[in-house]
């Protein structure tokens, strides 16, 4: 007989609450979803029209219908009025009524979590207290209309005998104030390179510039490139190449009086404009002993998927930028908690099914990655992949994993790493650790149980997992047990 790990389900099941909006501008006839042209101008000319009377009532509508559910909803309404200003004749005075009854015409409601709420990773609090309870930060994906993902948070504890407690969420969920973030010249080389454009022009443009630099220092080496248009050819593509690249590149920040689970990271770049996918966070631990908590996701543009590598220290600001290299391509790149041999190091799915290994001198190219767990079993013959980073134990790296098999049903499993050699694959899962049962095969995406990270509190091994892609689940494990049920590799 097989053995297997006990998994104590904790009761909680997290759900995807409808009730969780966010505000965006929005510009009839251009909606996210189909083509269309800007219906802007007369809707402007008819909310010009109205009489002073409608817009107050129109107004006090609003208000009692919508201030409850957003924090400075004016504040929201005032900015994007200002967005659409400029299509007013000149001279034109409104009063403060009508100016925020026209950003409200060119606001809409979206719910993040409005068809589903899945594939979750838990790290470590910054802050922990001295109860010997374990605070954790839950990351999730947020499936709306469209389809389109987001990443939002949950906070929560768990006790050294395994009880996990999810705090309240806070009402006012809401995006983060956006800026250009910096750039890596060696990513823009590779970047350019997957594009057939590291040549000349690229270079020229490129080659000047220190090993970061800001949007400041790239148009002024763009425009170098354009008043030497008459000695190159393709200026154009390189020049629409490079911006793209930059686009990639932002940092986002939040009020930090705000609680974790308001703190909603939405799309920004051209790369992720249909979602930001299955982030996996990890307390990286430096060489000095400095934390930053890494991240990986997916960005999807509606036809390509491409890795993205976020940065933070609070929780608070975010830095986002491309991540480049064989082994950064397609999806569920999950990064080693420290550095291996003076090397980062990650488990890749580059080839799309086998578990991979990949290192890299500077966390954002990723040229290479070996194969070190490939389909066996027949719950995971379609296909294998990471459920996040990996978690360093006595024994080696503790990976846990995703198979899929016949009827593409997801399972979870486990594999152990040699600390020091993590290319060696020490012991793996004969079975299944986590299926998805009768009662828990139904949703958005049938027959998937997932997870995009777990984390480790003393022997208690804390396991969240979307099921069928709709809810999520948190599960408890012995790590000790774990270890004792996987099979030594030979």
């Amino acid at each position: 007989m097989i053995p297997t790990a006990t998994v104590t389900e904790t009761g909680i099941e997290l759900h995807p609450d409808r009730t969780r909006v966010i505000t965006r501008f929005f510009v009839p006839g251009r909606e996210d979803i189909g083509p269309g042209d800007s219906r802007a101008a007369p809707v402007i000319e008819r909310i010009l029209r109205l009489d002073e009377r409608d817009v107050e009532a129109a107004m006090r509508d609003v208000d009692d219908r919508f201030s409850h559910r957003h924090r400075t909803l004016d504040d929201t309404f005032s900015e994007h009025a200002a967005l659409v200003m400029s299509r007013l004749a000149s001279g034109i005075t409104l009063s403060t009524a009508r100016h925020l009854l026209l950003g409200a015409s060119f606001t809409h409601e979206y719910a993040i979590e409005g068809a589903s709420l899945c594939n979750p990773s838990v790290v470590l609090h910054p802050r922990q207290d001295a109860s010997g309870d374990a605070a954790f930060i839950l990351s999730v994906r947020g499936i709306g209309e469209g389809h389109q993902s987001s990443i939002g948070f949950r906070t929560g504890t768990v006790t050294a005998t395994g009880k996990v407690t999810i705090d309240p969420t806070a009402p006012f969920p809401r995006t983060g104030s956006a800026t250009p973030g910096l750039h890596d010249r060696v990513v823009f080389h590779a970047k350019l390179a997957e594009l057939d454009d590291d040549h000349e022009n690229a270079s020229y443009v490129l080659d000047p510039l220190p090993s970061r630099f800001d949007d400041a220092d790239l148009t002024a080496r763009i425009a170098a490139l354009t008043a030497d248009v008459a000695t190159r050819s393709n200026t154009a593509t390189t020049i629409a190449n490079l911006r793209s690249v930059a686009r990639s590149s932002y940092r986002i920040e939040f009020p930090a009086a705000g609680d974790i689970s308001e703190r909603v990271l939405w799309p920004q770049a051209p790369a992720e404009r249909h979602g930001m996918e299955d982030v996996r966070f990890v307390r990286f631990v430096g060489p000095d002993g400095g934390v930053t908590y890494y991240a990986t996701y997916t960005a999807f543009d509606g036809t390509h998927v491409s890795q993205q590598l976020l940065e933070t220290a609070d929780f608070t600001t975010f830095t986002a930028s491309p991540m480049a290299g064989d082994a950064a391509s397609g999806k569920g790149l999950a990064l080693f908690p420290r550095q291996i041999g003076g090397r980062y190091a990650a488990l890749s799915r580059s080839d799309r099914e086998t578990n991979a290994l990949a290192f890299s001198d500077d966390l954002r190219c990723w040229n290479t990655a070996h194969a070190i767990q490939i389909p066996s079993r027949s719950w995971e013959i379609l296909q294998l992949g990471n459920c996040g980073s990996p978690i360093e134990t006595e024994a080696g790296w503790l990976v846990l994993t995703h198979g899929v098999g016949p009827m593409r049903t997801y399972s979870l499993g486990a594999i152990l790493l040699d600390l020091d050699e993590p290319e060696r694959v020490l012991a793996r899962s004969e079975a299944p650790i986590i299926s998805p049962g009768k009662d828990r095969r139904d949703g958005y995406v049938p027959n998937v149980v997932y997870s995009c990270g777990a984390f480790a509190h003393d022997d208690v091994l804390v396991l969240p997992y979307g099921i069928a892609d709709q809810t999520i689940s948190i599960a408890t494990l012995s790590i000790r047990q774990l270890l004792d049920t996987l099979r030594t590799e030979r």
